[in-house]
């Protein structure tokens, strides 16, 4: 069985919003059901995008199982109008934690530029720890987002003017895939997630016939920058079903080049240790 690391998952706290997210795709909203369908799958680690607090002790997950992100989100930032006066140190106290393996940003929802200076300090902090910076890059879920602020151009500017920080561009800055080739060919330091392309359950050869055009241009530029050391596998849980996104981008991605995509790019660039 093929090992797989989920390079992008969120895991929210019990609902009835999150427990029906998960039960529309075929699960249920906890670590215990995501272990069991692990198991079953092959997939042997995830790593958790945070949200809503710094606070290190929040962001507690089953050991062995999960690594985390520690997310800069608007629910913090009040969508980019509240500073935090002591960011860096808060981001900080969670990088020195082994569990912690990087950090999320989310500039469409934030409303702010890549390269506001309130997050040099959290490029330099990254660089200093060696842990990537993930960054929300293409389609929203909530329309009072602003795109231009999450295009992969805006990724492009950071990475070139912070060469020594490492940064992970989530969704393959899905729908904007030409844009997004282009950044992650030209920078050394950005990779591409391909996490959260489908929402909900999906018939794949149905998908494949109807949205042949969609998969052909995704196809189209994986295969032409063709760095496949630089894709990782990833979901976007709780919006997929985990067999069924495991097929379909199986069916994106030659077979020959799985093992990197699925798990060895993931372990290598977020410093897992698996």
């Amino acid at each position: 069985m093929l090992n797989i690391i989920d390079a992008h998952l969120h895991l929210f706290a019990p609902s009835p919003h999150t427990n029906a997210m998960a039960e529309g795709v075929g699960h249920q909203n906890s670590p215990e059901h995501l272990r069991q369908v692990y198991g079953e799958l092959g997939i042997v680690h995830g790593v958790v995008m945070g949200n809503r607090s710094l606070d290190p002790d929040f962001h507690r997950y089953p050991a062995g199982l999960f690594h985390y992100c520690i997310g800069l989100d608007s629910t913090l930032m009040d969508r980019g109008e509240r500073v935090i006066p002591d960011l860096p140190d808060l981001v900080e106290a969670n990088l020195k934690r082994d569990s912690c393996c990087g950090i999320k940003l989310y500039p469409g929802y934030n409303k702010l530029w890549l390269s506001d200076p309130i997050y040099k300090p959290v490029y330099e902090l990254a660089a200093r720890y060696d842990k990537p910076v993930a960054v929300h890059m293409g389609l929203t879920a909530f329309p009072r987002a602003h795109l231009k602020y999450c295009h992969p151009l805006t990724l492009d500017e950071v990475a070139a003017d912070h060469p020594h920080t490492r940064f992970v561009m989530c969704h393959f800055g899905n729908p904007f895939l030409e844009s997004a080739a282009a950044v992650v060919e030209k920078n050394p330091n950005v990779a591409a997630d391909l996490s959260g392309l489908l929402e909900g359950r999906v018939d794949l050869d149905r998908y494949f016939r109807e949205q042949a055009g969609y998969a052909s241009l995704l196809t189209t530029w994986l295969t032409a920058i063709g760095q496949w050391d630089d894709i990782l596998y990833g979901t976007d849980w709780p919006i997929v079903n985990l067999g069924e996104y495991i097929r379909f981008i199986q069916r994106l991605v030659p077979e020959r080049h799985w093992e990197q995509v699925f798990f060895h790019n993931a372990n290598r660039i977020y410093g897992l240790g698996l």
